[in-house]
C-alpha cells in the first residue's frame, strides 16, 4: 500500500473565471492585457486553466464585451450604465431623467429618485432592460441642485417645524430646527432655503429666508409665484440709486452721431393700459412712389452700460414679468417708463431699421443705426383699429386715450392705412412661404382697486395689432439676415425654432379626428397649411381653446442660440430679437452686437454669448410659468366669489382620476374626481378619451358640454375642485 500522499494539482478553481477575468480588465479600464498577464493577476499557473481563460477571452470578444486592440491583447468595452442629466418629476412623484445619450427619458420610480428634486442635474444608474422597454434607473448622485429656495406653508411645533412645499413636483417637506424659524408663525407661507440633506433624514433641513404672508392674501400668493421662480419683486438699493444718478440728457454731441429722423412723421401704437413704449414706425412717401418706413427701438444699450452693476441686474432678470396685476420690470421705472420710453411729443434716442419698400412690402434697400426721433402720436390699438375699419381718423369718445373726440391728422391716417395694407400683404406672404397661425385667446381680468377680479374678457388680435407684428418681424428678421448672411462666422444672438416632433404631431392629428377636423402630415407644406386650416376651423369653436393649446405644445419651443437653424414657426431662415429692449435682455445684446459689427468690430465670444443665450431662454421659461400661475390664481379667485352658480364648459381632459372641464364663459378649467360622479362607478377608457359608468354605461367624453359648479377654490395651490351638474342635453332637457 503507498502511503504517500497524493501531490496536489496546481489547477485553480474559480466560481465563475468570467467575472473573474472581466473584473482584471475592469481594473483599469484604459490596460490591454494578454492572457499570460491575466493568468499572473489570478494566480493562475496550471496549463488547464490558462487554456480556459484563453477560450473564455475569445468567447467575450464574440459577445462585443471586450475588444482584441492588438494580437493576443484585449480590452474592456465600456458598457455605459450611468448617465447624467435633468430630473423631471411628475406631480406623482415618477421622475424622468432627460439626458443627451439617450433618446428616451428614464424612469425614475419614487422609491429610488433618493434626495433628488425636480430640475435637478443628477447622475442616474439604469438597470438592464428588455429591448422595447423604456429605460428605468435610479439616482445615484446630485450633481447640482436647480434652486436652493422654495414656497410652503410653516407647520410649527415645539421644538422645530416644517414647511409644505407648494409645488407640487416637490416630493418632500423641509425640516425647520427652531433656531431657523426666524419669527414665522404657525400656517404663514414663507420663502424655505435648502441647507443640507443628510443620508439618515428623511427630509432636507432647512431655514425660513422670508415670511411672504398669511395664505390666501393677495400679495402673499403673488409674491409666493414670484418666489417660487425665483423671480425678484423689487430692485436692490444700489441699482435703484444708479438708475436716478443716469444722464438722461440728450447732448448736441450725441445728436451728431446720429441719424436725426426728428422731421419725419413718427407714432406709437401701443395697449391703452401701456407704461412703456419701446417701438415707433416712421412713414414717408418718396417721389418714386415707394416708401421709406422705419421701425424705431429705444436706445436702451446707451443708457445701461455694459458691465454695469444695472447691467448685470437686468441680465440676471433677463426679462420683465407680465403678471395678472402688475408688471415686474427688467429695468427700474426711471428707464422704462422715462427716459428710454418713446413719449409723444419729446426727442428720444433710438436704435433704428430703415427700409425703402413698395404697397407689396417688398424691401428695395435697407440701413441699420443710431437715431433720433421725436413721436408726433402716442395710439391705442383701438384707435388705429377704428381709422382701419372706418378709414377715417374722428376717434369716438369710447376708444380715445384722451376721452374725449378726437380728430387725428390726415397724413397719420394715411399713414395708417398704408401701413396696413403693406402689414396685409407681408401676412399673407409668410404664410405662402409656410408660418403658422397662432392667434390664441388671451385671458384678461378686469380688477377693481383691491385687485379683486369683478369680470373676466378675452383679448384677440386684430388688425391694428397684425400691423405692429408685422413691422417688428421685419425688422427682426433683417436684422439678423443682416448679419447671418453677410458674415455667418460672427457671432450673433438668433431666436430659433426648431421643426415640430412627429409623434406630437401624430398624436394631435388623432386627436383633432374626434371633433371632425384632419391634418395632412405629408411633407412640411401640407403640416403647415393643415394646421393653419385648423386653428382657424376651431375659432369660435367649443374646442377652440383646447385645440389652441394642444397644437402650441406639439411645437417645439422657440429658444435663444447663437447656432442659427431658421424660424420654422415664422418661416424665417434668419430671425433675432431686436424690437423689446426695455422688456428683454436678449435684444439689448442685439443692439450692442449690431453696433459692434457695423463698426467694423471682430467677432466676439461664441461660447460666452451662447451661455447668456440659455440663462436668457431659462429665465423666459420662468417668466411664463409665473404669468400662467398669476392667470391660474385670478382665475380660482374669481370662481369663488361665484361657487353658488352653474356654468356651462367643455371637457377638456380625462385621466383616470378625474375629468378636466375648462368653462366656456370664463376658460377657468377645474377638474371633476371621480370618485365624486356619485350616479355610478365610473373607469377611464383610454382610446376613447371617456369615462365610462360601469353599470348605465353613461359615458363623459373629451368635447363633450357639461354643467359644473365649484366644490372647492383653492387659492395657496391655484387649484379648482367642481361637481358634475350634468350634461348639457340633461340639464337643458
Amino acid at each position: 500500500m503507498n502511503n504517500k500522499k497524493k501531490k496536489k494539482s496546481g489547477k485553480t478553481k474559480f466560481q465563475n473565471l468570467t467575472q473573474s477575468i472581466i473584473n482584471v480588465l475592469k481594473s483599469d479600464e484604459n490596460t490591454t492585457y494578454n492572457y499570460k498577464q491575466i493568468c499572473s493577476r489570478l494566480g493562475i499557473t496550471d496549463s488547464s486553466t490558462r487554456n480556459q481563460v484563453i477560450k473564455k477571452l475569445h468567447q467575450l470578444k464574440s459577445k462585443g464585451k471586450i475588444e482584441e486592440i492588438d494580437r493576443g491583447k484585449f480590452k474592456l468595452i465600456k458598457a455605459i450604465d450611468h448617465y447624467t442629466g435633468k430630473i423631471d418629476v411628475s406631480s406623482r412623484g415618477t421622475g424622468y431623467v432627460i439626458t443627451n445619450e439617450l433618446q428616451e427619458d428614464i424612469m425614475v420610480p419614487r422609491k429610488s429618485l433618493g434626495q433628488a428634486l425636480n430640475g435637478d442635474e443628477v447622475e442616474v444608474f439604469v438597470y438592464h432592460r428588455r429591448r422595447g422597454q423604456q429605460p428605468e434607473g435610479e439616482i445615484t448622485r446630485i450633481i447640482k441642485r436647480a434652486k436652493t429656495e422654495f414656497v410652503g406653508t410653516i407647520q410649527i411645533h415645539e421644538k422645530f417645524a416644517f414647511v409644505n412645499v407648494t409645488d407640487h413636483k416637490i416630493q418632500t417637506d423641509f425640516f425647520v430646527p427652531k433656531k431657523y424659524i426666524n419669527g414665522a408663525k404657525d400656517g404663514q407661507v414663507v420663502l424655505v432655503e435648502f441647507l443640507d440633506w443628510n443620508d439618515k433624514q428623511d427630509s432636507p433641513t432647512g431655514k425660513v429666508k422670508s415670511i411672504l404672508g398669511d395664505p390666501g392674501e393677495h400679495d402673499t400668493e403673488i409674491h409666493a409665484i414670484l418666489a417660487q421662480y425665483g423671480l425678484p419683486y423689487e430692485f436692490p438699493p444700489e441699482v435703484e440709486k444708479y438708475a436716478e444718478k443716469l444722464d438722461t440728457s440728450i447732448s448736441e454731441q450725441e445728436t451728431s452721431k446720429r441719424r436725426d429722423m426728428r422731421d419725419t412723421l413718427t407714432y406709437t401704437i401701443d395697449p391703452a393700459d401701456a407704461k412703456d413704449f419701446d417701438d415707433a414706425l416712421s412713414f414717408k412717401r418718396m417721389e418714386d412712389g415707394k416708401y421709406e418706413i422705419g421701425i424705431h427701438i429705444a436706445d436702451v444699450s446707451h443708457y445701461v452700460e455694459q458691465d454695469s452693476v444695472l447691467d448685470h441686474e437686468a441680465y440676471d432678470r433677463a426679462t420683465s414679468v407680465y403678471l395678472v396685476d402688475r408688471v415686474v420690470p427688467m429695468l427700474p421705472e426711471v428707464l422704462s417708463n422715462g427716459v428710454c420710453s418713446l413719449n409723444p411729443h419729446e426727442d428720444k434716442l433710438t436704435f433704428s431699421a430703415v427700409f425703402i419698400m413698395d404697397d407689396n412690402g417688398k424691401v428695395y434697400k435697407e440701413w441699420f443705426g443710431r437715431t433720433i426721433i421725436h413721436s408726433d402720436q402716442r395710439f391705442a390699438y383701438e384707435e388705429a383699429q377704428h381709422i382701419i375699419e372706418t378709414g377715417k381718423g374722428e376717434i369716438p369718445e369710447d376708444i380715445s386715450l384722451s376721452r374725449k373726440r378726437t380728430a387725428i391728422k390726415p397724413e397719420i391716417v394715411d399713414a395708417t392705412l398704408t401701413l396696413d395694407s403693406i402689414a396685409k400683404k407681408m401676412r399673407k406672404q409668410r404664410m405662402r412661404d409656410g408660418a403658422l397661425s397662432f392667434d390664441k385667446t388671451e385671458v384678461k381680468f378686469e380688477l377693481n382697486d383691491n385687485a379683486v377680479p369683478t369680470g373676466v374678457y378675452f383679448k384677440t388680435s386684430k388688425d391694428a395689432n397684425k400691423l405692429i407684428e408685422e413691422f417688428m418681424l421685419l425688422a427682426n428678421r433683417k436684422v439678423a439676415a443682416f448679419i447671418g448672411k453677410r458674415n455667418p462666422k460672427q457671432t450673433f444672438i438668433y431666436r430659433i425654432h426648431d421643426e415640430p416632433n412627429d409623434e406630437k404631431l401624430g398624436a394631435l392629428s388623432k386627436f383633432v379626428t374626434r371633433f371632425g377636423h384632419r391634418l395632412d402630415l405629408r411633407d412640411r407644406k401640407t403640416i403647415t397649411s393643415s394646421l393653419n386650416k385648423l386653428l382657424d376651423d376651431v375659432k369660435g369653436q367649443k374646442e377652440q381653446n383646447m385645440i389652441d393649446t394642444l397644437a402650441i405644445r406639439t411645437m417645439s419651443k422657440a429658444v435663444y442660440s447663437t447656432d442659427n437653424i431658421g424660424h420654422y414657426g415664422l418661416a424665417f431662415d434668419y430671425y433675432s430679437h431686436f424690437t423689446s429692449p426695455i422688456r428683454r435682455y436678449p435684444d439689448v445684446m442685439v443692439h450692442r452686437l449690431l453696433q459692434h459689427y457695423l463698426d467694423g468690430g471682430k467677432s466676439v465670444s461664441e461660447e460666452q454669448y451662447e451661455e447668456k443665450c440659455q440663462h436668457s431662454t431659462e429665465m423666459e421659461i420662468l417668466a411664463t410659468k409665473a404669468e400662467r400661475d398669476s392667470i391660474k390664481y385670478m382665475q380660482v379667485k374669481f370662481m369663488k366669489d361665484h361657487a353658488d352658480e352653474e356654468f356651462l364648459g367643455v371637457i377638456s381632459g380625462v385621466t383616470d382620476w378625474g375629468i378636466y372641464v375648462e368653462i366656456l364663459s370664463n376658460k377657468c378649467e377645474g377638474m371633476i374626481r371621480l370618485g365624486d360622479l356619485d350616479d355610478d362607478s365610473y373607469e377611464f377608457v383610454e382610446e376613447e378619451y371617456a369615462v365610462i359608468g360601469r353599470r348605465t354605461k353613461n359615458a363623459y367624453r373629451l368635447g363633450d358640454e357639461v354643467y359644473v359648479k365649484v366644490k372647492n377654490a383653492d387659492l395657496v395651490k391655484k387649484h379648482l375642485d367642481f361637481w358634475m351638474v350634468g350634461s348639457r342635453a340633461e340639464v337643458e332637457k
